[in-house]
């Protein structure tokens, strides 16, 4: 395999007569990490830095679901059809038990899998995500059309208006971020389509006028659920909530941050007991790089 996830191989694998497309980098062997993405994402709005980090100590791999990108098919616009090509990926690529890191949009479609494909999931990570009902949820297609309006008026990346502080440092980190995204230069993905970020954003809207679960009894996965303390796409209290009704769970919320950066430095999440022990080092769109507030363990869903 490349050694750096900008120099992988985009490959191909036929999923129920669909063509999906995916980059696996890191170890050949052992259970691997299945990286589930956000709103409008690609293969490409991964940050290099983030996956090589990850790959020193696993097997990672990063796909585009139905209609994405490169992946041909029609996207669907509800989180558990969404889940269910999910899953058919996963087993056509021979798998037969992985850890999620899901993100955001991708956050959801993790919680479902987990909940109908147990035996699927060892662990998980659900990162600026939230259960169904949550709050602001389907208020998420408004604020990324004000973000996208803010940011073309400021002649700015979308993504330094709904992912980093505007401050200073924020600012910096968001130029740097930009510029990793593009250090690929052979083989790029192909953006999103308009077609598919509206059944996405129709899938959201949807999950986020879903009813509440009272709880996620179903996930006795060990989850850390991570988040920053200003989300300006998934209100942050949806991930207090989350860590909240999943028992098996340890949350952790960063200072400064307006959502979870997904740029990891090292990362290990093991069973403990009932509850969960887990170390990350984490590098934060935000201006406290990598300090963690607030870490609190609810291996029964007990107040937070």
């Amino acid at each position: 395999m490349a050694n750096t996830y900008v120099d992988v191989v985009t490959k191909k694998v036929d999923v129920n007569g669909t063509s999906f497309v995916y980059r696996e980098t890191g170890e050949k062997n052992g259970i691997p990490i299945v990286l589930l993405h956000h709103l409008t994402a690609v293969l490409d709005d991964w940050d290099p830095r983030t996956i090589d980090s990850l790959a020193q100590k696993h097997r990672v791999i990063a796909f585009n679901n139905r209609g994405v990108g490169g992946s041909k098919g029609t996207t669907p616009d509800t989180i558990d059809d969404m889940a269910t090509d999910a899953v058919a990926f996963i087993r056509a690529l021979g798998l037969s038990k992985t850890d999620l890191l899901g993100f955001s949009l991708d956050g959801f479609i993790a919680q479902v899998i987990a909940q109908k494909h147990p035996d699927l999931v060892r662990r998980m990570i659900l990162a600026g995500t939230s259960a169904a009902g949550g709050e602001g949820i389907s208020n998420v297609a408004s604020v990324l059309q004000n973000a996208v309006a803010r940011a073309t008026a400021e002649k700015k990346h979308p993504k330094q208006s709904h992912f980093f502080t505007q401050s200073q440092d924020g600012q910096k980190a968001a130029a740097e971020f930009l510029q990793r995204l593009g250090t690929r230069q052979q083989d790029r993905d192909l953006p999103a389509t308009q077609e598919t970020i509206v059944a996405q954003m129709t899938a959201i809207t949807k999950w986020g006028m879903a009813p509440k679960p009272t709880s996620l009894g179903g996930i006795q996965h060990p989850v850390l659920v991570a988040n920053g303390d200003t989300d300006v796409m998934v209100p942050s209290i949806n991930s207090v909530e989350l860590a909240r009704k999943l028992p098996h769970s340890e949350l952790s919320i960063f200072p400064g941050c307006w959502t979870w950066s997904y740029l990891p430095v090292s990362q290990r999440v093991s069973r403990a007991d009932s509850a969960i022990s887990a170390e990350l080092t984490l590098m934060r769109h935000c201006r406290f790089i990598g300090k963690r507030v607030r870490t609190t363990r609810s291996p029964r869903g007990d107040t937070i």
